[in-house]
């Protein structure tokens, strides 16, 4: 495999992959995930409160047979490899989409695979509020729905930014994956250039503007987590 990687044929061949085909690439590949996490934290975050406040002893009890069936479709949707969990969801993706291939397929597989993923992440981080602040809340007279929305999610935002932050970069991971079932990106030139036809200085290329996507990512939702932390701000 690594030959005739680093000829000057192939240095040729691989800058004039990356001048033609990744721009597209990278553009799809940040578009599916920026996608796939929005509508995965639409659905992940009311899920991830409803896991915290719809407990027995919650600020908005829920009955036990419903949380438990909830428990069990997340915990059953986290349990499945992408991989199958792609194979298995075509029906789905096929009556949403109209095909099963192509960057916009993968967006359906990718919400499915993360927002289960996302929800725990969010009960996690309402879990870190301050039992105390809560209950100050009720003595107040202050509404369940107050409570959610001004006290359990502000105050666990600085929290709720750092997790959002790794489930984009899960979803970036899950994106590349997709190109072994036709989805688009950097994904499929690895798989296509890297894996089908020995291309490794491609895959490289490829595998290295992953890290520096992931990178600055990573960076944003630092930054962003330092910012809203009021802690830090006392200080």
């Amino acid at each position: 495999m690594f030959v005739n990687a680093f000829t000057s044929e192939a240095w040729q061949e691989a800058l004039q992959i990356l001048k033609t085909q990744f721009p597209l690439a990278i553009w799809e590949t940040i578009y599916v995930t920026l996608l796939s996490a929005a509508i995965a934290i639409i659905i992940g975050l009311p899920l991830g409160v409803i896991f915290v406040t719809g407990e027995k002893g919650g600020i908005l009890p829920i009955p036990a047979p419903i949380m438990k069936i909830l428990n069990l479709i997340i915990n059953i949707l986290r349990s499945i490899p992408f991989l199958i969990l792609m194979i298995l969801v075509f029906p789905l993706t096929r009556a949403i989409v109209g095909t099963v291939v192509g960057t916009p397929a993968t967006v359906v597989p990718l919400v499915i695979a993360a927002f289960p993923f996302i929800s725990r992440l969010v009960e996690g981080s309402l879990r870190e509020v301050n039992p105390n602040t809560i209950e100050m809340a009720q003595s107040m007279g202050a509404s369940p729905m107050q409570i959610i929305t001004k006290v359990m999610i502000p105050e666990s935002v600085p929290s709720l930014i750092s997790n959002a932050t790794n489930a984009i970069i899960t979803i970036l991971g899950y994106s590349a994956m997709s190109g072994i079932i036709g989805g688009g990106g950097l994904g499929k030139i690895a798989i296509n250039y890297g894996y089908y036809r020995y291309k490794t200085l491609i895959m490289i290329f490829a595998v290295i503007l992953l890290v520096v996507i992931v990178q600055v990512l990573q960076s944003i939702g630092t930054r962003l987590a330092v910012k809203a932390d009021k802690r830090l701000k006392n200080k």
